[in-house]
């Protein structure tokens, strides 16, 4: 962690809460946190995990690869904040990467867990819950007309290119290029250890660019059986970008023309936009839907919902797993989605995520700097203009994390329904001083 030792404006740490040689400007924004010198728990696992683990922590998690200042190992979550194992707390606005949406430690979420933790969950058949849970799924998603469950996202998404395949006894699928589907060979972004026959079947092109999609679809022939998608460009080391209302329409009518199916992966973004369906502010319903994140607040679950012509196809699938049957995810599901149906959780969400937009435009411009704040409010990114390495907005995201603020410099953040408007002018507050810290720079 190199980047600790630029940290000048920060101070010394000593115990928990106790701080020494802070400058009067940072003292607000400093004194609940500073991971950059107070970590002597997670330095000491992180030194262990490296013994035991392949580079010490791997994928998505391994956070020294993004930040300078946040923890690799957090302890403890309690509605829009998490603690680490050095006692340092931070505004959360990365909610698990995506999953937790009501907060940390739901109360009506752990009641359900804990009420069918008592009557078991790793059963010898499939538990009563799961039925209730596939019924309040075709009752939500508007193109649903059965669902299938799993365990994470790409369980979800190479599922739906499955059942795909099987509908239509075709091979070729296309993707938009950059786009994350999941970490199976046939879409994994990185492919140390994946041969070329493993993607012999996948095509890409242009997000938001119909023509290339109509070109790749030229390219794919009668052997086409599906066009996979995101609700929006959310690629990593980009700004995002939403999706065109004519470019979603014209998928669904190439789907319709040539046979394939329209396959939604809705794994980042289900139930955080809208509850039916990512797509169906746009009037566009796909064939497949992959969902997890949100589904079930943190817990490990991911879905499959799709319509009635695909549904002998799902039949005839193989596709399991040892726990893809356990009843406590499935319980933790059925309390948050009726939590999002039956309350205002998403309009909290929007209007979290529309005040942080709102305070950062002001904060940057108050300190003289352009930054680019883009995708749904729900999932926003924020990047220093003309910062196309992203450095500086690492530089800001390290300060801010040093204050107390979780946020990724290049991957989408996240809202959740806990993020009130008292937590979001807390975060305003602590970011005001990471673009002071810069302006001093």
């Amino acid at each position: 962690m190199s980047e600790m030792s630029e940290m000048s404006e920060i101070g010394e740490i000593g115990e928990i809460g106790e701080v020494s040689e802070v400058s009067e400007a940072n003292a607000m924004n400093t004194v609940n946190t500073v991971n950059a010198v107070n970590n002597k728990n997670d330095l000491r696992l992180a030194e262990r995990s490296r013994v035991v683990i392949p580079g010490g922590i791997y994928g998505h998690m391994a956070v020294p690869g993004f930040s300078g200042t946040l923890p690799q190992y957090m302890a403890y979550g309690d509605g829009c904040r998490v603690t680490d194992t050095d006692g340092n707390t931070f505004i959360d606005f990365l909610c698990g990467w995506g999953p937790v949406v009501l907060g940390h430690r739901h109360p009506a979420v752990q009641r359900a867990v804990d009420e069918q933790l008592a009557r078991g969950d790793c059963l010898n058949g499939a538990p009563p819950v799961m039925v209730e849970l596939a019924e309040l799924l075709v009752d939500t998603v508007a193109h649903a007309d059965w669902a299938l469950l799993a365990k994470n996202g790409t369980d979800a998404t190479t599922a739906s290119v499955t059942i795909a395949r099987a509908a239509t006894g075709r091979r070729k699928v296309l993707m938009a290029r950059g786009s994350y589907h999941g970490a199976a060979p046939w879409c994994t972004p990185v492919t140390e250890g994946v041969t070329p026959e493993d993607r012999a079947h996948l095509d890409y092109f242009e997000f938001n660019d119909l023509e290339s999609v109509r070109a790749a679809a030229a390219r794919a022939g009668d052997d086409l059986a599906a066009v996979v998608v995101c609700p929006h460009r959310q690629d990593v080391h980009r700004d995002q970008e939403l999706t065109d209302q004519g470019f979603a329409r014209g998928l669904r009518e190439l789907c319709d023309r040539t046979g394939a199916a329209l396959i939604l992966d809705d794994v980042r973004c289900g139930f955080r936009l809208d509850l039916a369906g990512s797509w169906e502010p746009l009037g566009v319903r796909p064939d497949l839907s992959a969902w997890s994140k949100a589904i079930a607040n943190g817990y490990a679950l991911a879905a499959v919902t799709g319509t009635d012509a695909l549904r002998d196809a799902a039949k005839r699938i193989y596709t399991t797993g040892s726990f893809w049957f356990s009843a406590a995810s499935m319980a933790a599901a059925v309390a948050t989605l009726t939590e999002l149906r039956e309350t205002d959780a998403l309009e909290r969400i929007a209007r979290a995520g529309r005040r942080l937009r709102e305070g950062l435009a002001a904060q940057a411009s108050a300190h003289g700097f352009e930054v680019i704040q883009s995708g749904p409010v729900q999932m926003p990114l924020l990047r220093f203009a003309g910062d196309d390495d992203f450095s500086l907005t690492r530089r800001w995201t390290d300060e801010a994390g040093a204050r107390g603020v979780y946020v990724h410099p290049y991957h989408n953040w996240f809202l959740g329904a806990s993020h009130t408007d008292a937590d979001i002018d807390e975060a305003l507050e602590r970011t005001d001083g990471a673009f002071a810290a810069l302006t001093r720079r």
